[in-house]
């Protein structure tokens, strides 16, 4: 059921355009390179008919699965709903990636007004009672069917999604259910637009070099860049996105400006101005409490945990409970070591949560004598991209060329071929790395095009890597943190995840998993990035080409623990902030009441605040985390016993990454994620190698 799973996991956009061109390039055929987008062909004018069309297409193939006159079967009934709305999901590719990647006022304006159509045409798929009783009658003879384990994993998840989506409700509760689904599209739709436009809004200017002391110089390079480009010549201009906020919070030696710009961060979505998203997150809890209920669970929980692996809100809370309990005591002690430098240099304040990156980047230093200005010129950009495509042809005999002969939708973009070791096509990969105010927050992967097979046909995968990476300066290339390189890892993990799908069905391909499995391809990944043998094929001197040396790698390797009580409690933090929200059974009416409740009932410290605040929580109020932020923790226990086999076997290992890649990333959503696993490890894992790894 394709199109339905992708309007449901998507908010959708797009603005009115009333021209109808004579040749429209989204519904023509591309005679392009592995017919690959020709973006530069594309005009704001194309989208709204391509959607009309695609719409109607859809409907077209909806209505000749429902008026088939034959009885219901696999073929005439599930096939064909897979099938259905070739037309529309390749508009939708285009158009919702880059609403993400590189929007405009346009493409904002047009969201709003296509998020009511699709959200209808998802609802009308959904409550057809006609379509679901096809698929019921089908469903009921599955164990007299002579499906294959893929076919079967189908034909249970598809019967779900229609009774999740509604289908069984009476007919008088499901008009309502429609109006819930439409406007909580229109107001997730709204939740991550205010966010894009508080953080573009934001922006802090400093006149006097003398008040940036500590920053190191390709951050003031960077800063007067940033501020030239605004037509300040001569200032330096800071922004609330990570790439700037992280490294002015680590090594800025004055607190009130540290204060000033954690402030616009930490603010973002709650200054009671246009973009404030308070009314918008009450709007959403209630309205998923309702539409929950509906469905006869009790509460948006209880909803979404149902198809999940960890299936209940008490286990979700029982492993973020084991691991906060082991967390809260780390960032304590952290916080002790921090005050203890704080005093010594004569500091008459208590650590602040604006002071954390400062103070424990000293600790680093003093502990490890690692500064993460030593390790930048080790990590150009396209270094780490070229030493994560060299780790893959080690594990699978993979290669990444660049095709040049491919568009790409803007300049940072780059296209890549990907090959099996005997040359076969797997696939094209793009990365889109540089931070750009057309790009909202964040790191993901998406696809312009999915795996499956039709008629026995493969089709291959177009997929994107985007992150907010810094971009080149005028004298300097891209150079990373080794936060932002284990970040590069690990979006790289969920392309794979992509790019090596085998299945049949597009609604089961790649990614389309479970929520909490869904992390475990990345994650996995993330591991190799600090492994000295993968750190010496790609940790280079941007100047010199020089390997990093013994010595700094050792540090690294060392370091890996270091500050694993805050990254650990941040982040549990967020995922209890969530599970909270969405277990309730009434709305709320205070959203700053509530969270402050929330953290003082888990007793989180005051020196840290939730990874992700409420009002700028766009994983669970304009994403497809609810209920599922726990997901990173969930995967990482399984991740980190999984790369235990590596360790078992060697890190480069093929016949283990061959059960990897066999039995985790190109199975998809064909089989049950903990029986995958255990086909891969021989055992479900346990939280032990989680913890060791993170020194708790």
């Amino acid at each position: 059921m394709r199109k339905l799973i992708l309007f449901l996991a998507i908010p959708f956009l797009m603005m009115n355009c009333n021209s109808q061109p004579e040749t429209n390039p989204l519904l023509s055929e591309w005679d392009t390179p592995f017919q690959t987008a020709p973006f530069s062909q594309f005009k704001m004018e194309h989208f709204m008919p391509a959607f009309e069309q695609g719409i109607a297409e859809n409907k077209t193939d909806i209505d000749a699965i429902v008026n088939n006159s034959e009885a219901p079967t696999f073929d005439n009934t599930l096939v064909a709903l897979d099938k259905a709305g070739a037309t529309l999901e390749r508009v939708s590719s285009i158009f919702f990636n880059q609403k993400s990647a590189h929007t405009n006022d346009e493409m904002n304006a047009l969201a709003q007004e296509l998020s009511p159509m699709l959200s209808a045409l998802s609802d009308d798929i959904n409550l057809n009672p006609k379509l679901f009783a096809r698929v019921k009658a089908v469903y009921e003879q599955k164990n007299k069917l002579d499906l294959n384990t893929e076919e079967m994993r189908y034909l249970e998840k598809t019967y779900q999604g229609f009774v999740r989506g509604g289908a069984n409700l009476p007919e008088e509760k499901q008009s309502r259910f429609r109006e819930i689904n439409k406007e909580l599209s229109l107001a997730t739709l709204a939740f991550g637009d205010h966010l894009l436009s508080e953080a573009n809004e934001f922006e802090l200017i400093v006149e006097d070099k003398a008040q940036l002391s500590g920053l190191p110089q390709s951050e003031l390079d960077a800063a007067a860049q940033a501020a030239k480009e605004k037509g300040m010549d001569g200032k330096y201009a800071f922004n609330i996105n990570r790439t700037c906020l992280y490294p002015f919070l680590t090594y800025a030696d004055n607190r009130d400006l540290r204060e000033k710009l954690y402030r616009g961060y930490f603010m973002k979505g709650n200054n009671n101005n246009k973009n404030d998203n308070k009314d918008l997150i009450k709007k959403i809890v209630a309205l998923r409490i309702e539409r929950a209920n509906m469905l006869g669970f009790e509460n948006h929980a209880a909803y979404t945990l149902d198809n999940k692996m960890a299936k209940e809100a008490s286990k979700v809370y029982a492993l973020l409970n084991e691991v906060w309990a082991a967390a809260i005591p780390a960032a304590k002690a952290e916080v002790a070591e921090m005050q203890k430098i704080i005093n010594k240099e004569g500091g008459s304040f208590e650590l602040k949560s604006w002071d954390w990156w400062y103070y424990a980047e000293k600790v680093r230093q003093e502990k490890y004598a690692l500064s993460e200005e030593e390790l930048k010129p080790y990590f150009k950009t396209e270094n780490v991209r070229d030493g994560i495509f060299a780790l893959a042809g080690k594990l699978w005999g993979i290669t990444f060329t660049q095709r040049d002969d491919i568009e790409t939708y803007h300049p940072d973009v780059d296209a890549f071929e990907v090959k099996e070791a005997d040359g076969t096509h797997i696939g094209i990969f793009y990365t889109d790395y540089y931070v750009r105010p057309s790009k909202r927050s964040g790191a993901w992967m998406t696809s312009y095009r999915k795996q499956q097979r039709i008629n026995g046909k493969n089709i291959t995968p177009i997929i994107v890597n985007v992150c907010n990476f810094p971009p080149p300066t005028e004298d300097k290339p891209s150079l990373l943190t080794f936060e932002q390189v284990t970040t590069a890892f690990h979006e790289f993990g969920h392309a794979l995840h992509g790019l090596l799908s085998d299945c049949e069905f597009y609604s089961l391909s790649g990614t389309s998993v479970a929520r909490d499995f869904v992390e475990l391809p990345s994650q996995v990944m993330e591991n190799w990035a600090s492994q000295p043998e993968v750190l010496k094929m790609y940790a280079k001197h941007y100047k010199t080409g020089e390997v990093m040396p013994q010595e700094l790698i050792d540090k690294v390797v060392k370091a890996s623990q270091f500050n694993q009580g805050f990254a650990t409690t941040e982040y549990v933090a967020a995922s209890l902030l969530d599970m909270d929200y969405h277990t309730q059974t009434k709305p709320i009416s205070d959203v700053t009441a509530f969270e402050k409740e929330s953290m003082t009932q888990h007793g989180l410290i005051d020196e840290i605040i939730p990874r992700y605040r409420s009002t700028y929580f766009q994983h669970i109020f304009a994403g497809g985390y609810s209920s599922g932020y726990y997901s990173y923790m969930w995967a990482e226990v399984l991740d980190a016993d999984a790369f235990n086999a590596f360790k078992e076997n060697g890190i480069f290992d093929q016949a283990t990454a061959k059960a990897l890649r066999d039995n985790i990333f190109s199975k998809g959503g064909t089989e049950d994620p903990m029986k995958l696993y255990v086909q891969f490890r021989g055992a479900e894992p346990n939280t032990q190698p989680l913890l060791e790894r993170r020194g708790l």
